[in-house]
């Protein structure tokens, strides 16, 4: 190469795997705000009903679900159906980097948390991770194997990484899911991943 001749970037190194989730995470945002309301509504209430009739979830808990942000999948008519089965709910409370969860016996004890996010207010009991049976996480996008791509904050991360017991179930919309997400050491895959389509068992 001579002096004049221009450096091109080295177009065969891959991105980092932030990078390339960075981009998904954008796209994906954006075919999820792309549904109408509707959909969504309809959607989600077809997704609560198919995570009701898991067997995983026919017992007394304690089970881990979350109260949705924005145009996430709603699943407060889940909530509400698993507590009226007298069923130990808990939902995630933020402190810090990390997520509590903490039982909660009715939708009205939320509160506005972090980021506007509904949870358990600071008087709720709290449930020892190790002994939940189900955790239900959103995400913004799964792949066909399961591998979840998260906000970005690492929370439900650093929770699947210490709760090794519990069934894990992924839920979001059709327009989420992905062939193959970028996966780094520390991913947890889902066990099972729900959409409006149905239910997948993996792993």
């Amino acid at each position: 190469m001579t002096a004049d001749s221009p450096v091109r970037p080295e177009q065969s190194r891959p991105d980092p795997p932030e990078l390339r989730k960075a981009e998904l995470r954008s796209a994906l945002r954006a075919a999820r705000a792309a549904l109408t309301e509707a959909t969504r509504r309809q959607a989600s209430a077809q997704i609560g009903g198919q995570l009701l009739q898991l067997p995983e979830l026919a017992g007394p808990g304690p089970f881990l679900l979350y109260a949705a942000n924005g145009n996430e999948v709603d699943l407060d008519a889940a909530i509400a159906e698993l507590l009226q089965r007298d069923a130990v709910v808990g939902l995630p409370r933020v402190a810090g980097d990390a997520l509590h969860p903490c039982r909660i016996t009715d939708l009205a004890q939320l509160t506005d948390g972090h980021r506007g996010v509904r949870e358990p207010d600071a008087a709720a009991t709290p449930l020892d991770l190790s002994a939940l049976h189900v955790v239900v996480t959103p995400g913004v996008g799964f792949d066909a194997d399961g591998n979840r791509l998260g906000s970005g904050g690492g929370h439900y991360d650093r929770l699947l990484a210490t709760t090794t017991v519990a069934v894990v179930i992924g839920v979001c919309f059709d327009a989420q899911v992905v062939p193959a997400l970028p996966v780094e050491a520390h991913d947890r895959p889902v066990d099972i991943l729900i959409t409006e389509s149905g239910i997948r068992r993996l792993g």
